[in-house]
Parts: structure tokens; sequence; C-alpha cells
């Protein structure tokens, strides 16, 4: 019996040794999208707001890299990050948007209440074009070169501490 009480002891200091490795790793949290160096997929949307045109893919393509945020009125990480979109519009960023299941009352809305950067505002009822760039939630945001490739994918509400990386990879895709 001794035997198998070593044996045991080994495995579980085998397992904690392992724990403590898997802590001691840096942890990345990019996502790598499966969609990044790939064109946009082709779409049209009609306008989500009475003052903004609608989008479509070929909107993406016309030799001006954008950002691409995909938002949603209901969503509340989408409030807290209007003040950096804002940011993002005057350090020069053309920013266009999706608005997912939305109406269009509640988009305007939420522009007239948060402020509105995009030069253009697509109404993705069934989330066609979400999941068709890959995009599961809102808030997301995409960076698109010229040429309609998506070129970096960010999840989630922009913060502070995201700006100089959207803008830097703005600038990379041909800003």
């Amino acid at each position: 019996m001794t035997w198998l009480r070593w044996v045991l002891l080994a495995l579980v200091a085998g397992l904690f040794g392992l724990f403590a490795w898997q802590l001691s790793q840096p942890k990345d949290e990019f996502v790598h999208s499966a969609m990044i160096g790939e064109p946009i997929p082709a779409f049209e949307l009609p306008a989500a707001v009475a003052d903004r045109p609608g989008l479509s893919s070929v909107n993406l393509a016309d030799g001006q890299p954008k950002l691409l945020n995909i938002f949603a009125s209901w969503c509340v990480p989408c409030r807290a990050e209007a003040p950096q979109l804002a940011q993002l519009e005057a350090s020069g960023a053309n920013i266009v948007a999706v608005a997912i299941r939305d109406r269009p009352e509640d988009v305007a809305a939420f522009l007239e209440a948060y402020g509105n950067p995009f030069s253009r505002i697509g109404k993705d009822d069934i989330s066609a074009v979400q999941l068709s760039i890959g995009s599961s939630g809102v808030p997301e945001t995409f960076v698109i070169d010229g040429q309609g490739v998506i070129r970096y994918q960010h999840i989630g509400d922009i913060r502070d501490n995201d700006i100089p990386k959207l803008l830097e990879e703005l600038r990379k895709a041909g800003a």
C-alpha cells in the first residue's frame, strides 16, 4: 500500500505543477478571427436612420480604410464606447456601422443621446451581415482596408486604451 500512496502523491504533485505552469503563462487576449485577411462578404443594407445612408460591401471597398462598428441601441456596452468612437472620429477615422436587430426610432434615440460618429449606418434585422463577418455579439469593431478586406477585429466595447491600437491598425490598413 505504501507504493500506491507514493504514486497518488506523485500524480497530485504533477497536477499542481501543471496548474502552476499554466497559470504562469502569459495571457493572450487577442481573438484570432478566421475572417482576418478575408474580403468582406457582399451585402447591401438599407439605412437604419433617416439622416445617414445605408451600408453595402461596395462602400467598404472604395479605396479608403474604415472602422466598421457593430452596435445596437439596446446594448449597454455600446453606450459605454460612444465617447471612444467620438474620439476615433475626431482623430480622422471614417466609421461606418451596422445596427443589429433594432428599430429606426430606437437607433435615432440612441444616436441623439450618445452621439453619431458614423458616416453610414446599415440596418441588419436578422444579423445576416453580422454573422457573415464573424461577429457574434455587440459591440464589435472591424478595421476594413480600402479593398474591403478585414484586417483587424476588436471584440467588446472600445475603451480608452484601445484607441491607439485601433488607430494603428487603421493606419496599417492604409489610412
